[in-house]
Formats: C-alpha cells, sequence, structure tokens
C-alpha cells in the first residue's frame, strides 16, 4: 500500500527575518524529498507568498514545485476571528525591521498550524524563526515557541531538543534567565525531561534502548559538593529514579570536558540542564545542520536552529541548511511514529 504523503504545515516565521527565505529556498531544492513524500501547507502574510509565488498562484491556493503539493494559506487574521484572511493582504514585509505587526503575523500563523494538525489536516509543523521581542511587541507574552505550543495544546510536558545526524541535546530548562536555573530544577523535572526524552527517541527515531547522559549544573558536576549541591539534591537521585525505572541514564557527567573528549558520541542524547549549556557546543559542532524539535507534543514539531538573522534580512544571502533538515526530520519522525 503507497503510504499518504506527510502533510507539514509550515510557518514563515517574522516576516522581516530570514524565515520566508529560507523556507522557500528549501522548498525549491530538489533533493528535499527523495526518501519522503510530503504535502506542504505554506503559512505566512499573504504579501509575502504572493511576492515569492505570484498572486495567481496564492489565489488558486497552492502550486507544485518538482513534484511537492504546495498548499499557500494567507494569514492575515488571528485564528480566534472568523473573518476571511485577506488575499490582498495589507501588511507589507520590511526586512530587518523589528515590528509588532510583523510578530503579530508570526504568531497567528503558528496558531492556524497548531489548529490544522489538532484537526487532523496536518501531521506535523515545521517552524521558521521569530523574533521573541517583535512578539511581545505584538501582545504575545511568551518566552518561545516551545512554551507556546506547550501551552496552545494543553501538552503536560514538553521537552527542547536538538538535533544534527546522531547528535541530540536536550535541556532541562529552556528559556529562563540563567540567575532562575538553579530554583527551577528539581528531581521531578530532570525525571520527567527523562522519560519524554526516552519516550521520544524510541517513537520519533527509532532508538530502542535509548543512551542518555545527564550533565551535571556546577563546575566539574559539583566536585562531591564544593562546588554546589544540585547534583546530590536533585540530578542524581533523577537518574537513579529513572534507572530504577527501566531508562538507561548515565552521569551526571561535568559538562566541561563531555563534548570535547568525544563523551557525546557514546550515547543517544545529552540533557544538559541550561539552554546555553547544551546549546553551545551543539551549535559549535553542527555548523548550522542543526534541527530543534519539541518532543511531548500530540504532533511532530521542528524548526531551524537558529533566529531571525534581521542583520542580513531581505539580501538573499541566508543559507537553508538548517530549514532543509528541520523539514527533513519532521517527515522522518512522522513516519516513523505511525
Amino acid at each position: 500500500m503507497t503510504r499518504p504523503p506527510v502533510r507539514i504545515a509550515c510557518t514563515l516565521g517574522d516576516p522581516n527575518g530570514i524565515g520566508p527565505e529560507v523556507v522557500f529556498k528549501a522548498l525549491r531544492d530538489e533533493t528535499l524529498c527523495r526518501s519522503c513524500t510530503m504535502e506542504f501547507i505554506l503559512l505566512g502574510p499573504g504579501s509575502v507568498l504572493a511576492a515569492e509565488f505570484g498572486r495567481a498562484a496564492l489565489e488558486r491556493g497552492g502550486v507544485s514545485l518538482h513534484g511537492i503539493r504546495v498548499v499557500l494559506t494567507a494569514v492575515d487574521t488571528p485564528a480566534n476571528t472568523n473573518e476571511p484572511a485577506a488575499a490582498d493582504a495589507s501588511f507589507t514585509a520590511e526586512p530587518g525591521r523589528l515590528s509588532a505587526e510583523a510578530g503579530q503575523r508570526a504568531m497567528w500563523s503558528v496558531e492556524r498550524a497548531v489548529d490544522l494538525c489538532l484537526a487532523g489536516e496536518a501531521d506535523a509543523i515545521v517552524t521558521a524563526p521569530i523574533s521573541k521581542e517583535a512578539v511581545h511587541l505584538g501582545g504575545y507574552a511568551i518566552p518561545g515557541h516551545t512554551e507556546f505550543l506547550a501551552a496552545r495544546t494543553g501538552a503536560a510536558h514538553v521537552t527542547m531538543m536538538l538535533v544534527s545526524d546522531d547528535l541530540r541535546v536536550a535541556v532541562a530548562t529552556g528559556h529562563i534567565p540563567l540567575s532562575s536555573v538553579a530554583t527551577a530544577l528539581s528531581t521531578d523535572l530532570v525525571l520527567t525531561h527523562l522519560h519524554t526524552i526516552d519516550h521520544g527517541l524510541r517513537t520519533g527515531f527509532a532508538v530502542a534502548s535509548p543512551r542518555i547522559a545527564v550533565l551535571g549544573l556546577n563546575p566539574h558536576a559539583g566536585d562531591g559538593g564544593v562546588l554546589g549541591t544540585e547534583e546530590a539534591v536533585c540530578i542524581e537521585p533523577a537518574i537513579e529514579r529513572a534507572r530504577a525505572e527501566g531508562i538507561d541514564a548515565r552521569g551526571p557527567f561535568p559538562a566541561d570536558g563531555f563534548f570535547g573528549s568525544g563523551s557525546h558520541g557514546d550515547v543517544d542524547c545529552i540533557l544538559a540542564m541550561y539552554h546555553d549549556q547544551g546549546l553551545a557546543p551543539f551549535k559549535a559542532l553542527s555548523f548550522g545542520r542543526g534541527v530543534n524539535v519539541t518532543l511531548g507534543l500530540p504532533f511532530v514539531r521542528t524548526s531551524p536552529d537558529h533566529g531571525t538573522a534581521f542583520g542580513i534580512a531581505g539580501r538573499g544571502v541566508a543559507r537553508a541548511d538548517s530549514t532543509r533538515e528541520a523539514i527533513r526530520t519532521a517527515c522522518h519522525m512522522t513516519v516513523t511514529r505511525l
């Protein structure tokens, strides 16, 4: 039996950033879907879609790109309104400019994409980068996509994991100030992340027996309590409980030498305690090929591992490598989960 195409709802991100450029470049890459059959539902301001594909294509509702059906969906009104999206779209993109209007439209597309997945009309979401400052200006008090998607879907728990080939790095605390990390950590939090990672690797990446390394919070993983007690108080108990429940969790390991020594090659995922502890070495090793995956949602969600890059927006020089990999990863994870 022929498998139906994976339906991917793809948002353009902040229309003043490089999101539209990298999404359009990725979609026009003829190598995009050699190993996975896809259909795209492309969501963004009508004016931006029309500028790329033409007004006639937008009014027809779609185009075909080297065999891929691309549904063009103008999103120029909030998801909770009955007003039809305006085909002529009053919004005009201004590359490189921070604006509330751009932040609003970026989030309107995310809302529509979530609704499509929850209604069974899409299988996965790929999100291009948003500007947290712009979405705040637009009235959305959110720290990022991950937290917004969790709230919008009612997910009990989500884990942010970065992926590049066999390198996978998750974080125990996400978009919070560094000063809040220690108080945010708890045994239950670390344990819940370990469960989410273990399940996500089995179902989304076909890893039969996931091996998860856990990094310590403090220098030298606390050095026996001399440099901090979080390891003994919450991280080690979480690892012990996870192992008792059948999860192959290891550590806590000192973070400073873990990646440099090549230890990341011996496990299937590394759980870092805070954002930059995990993402700084990940991005140093992934060379712009990384993909952000949200585990714990009722559908697959991926995104490129970079931001809006306002400084180069509109110049045509942005690389689409990470976006292309985000699309491929979303497709492969969806097929694996079926």
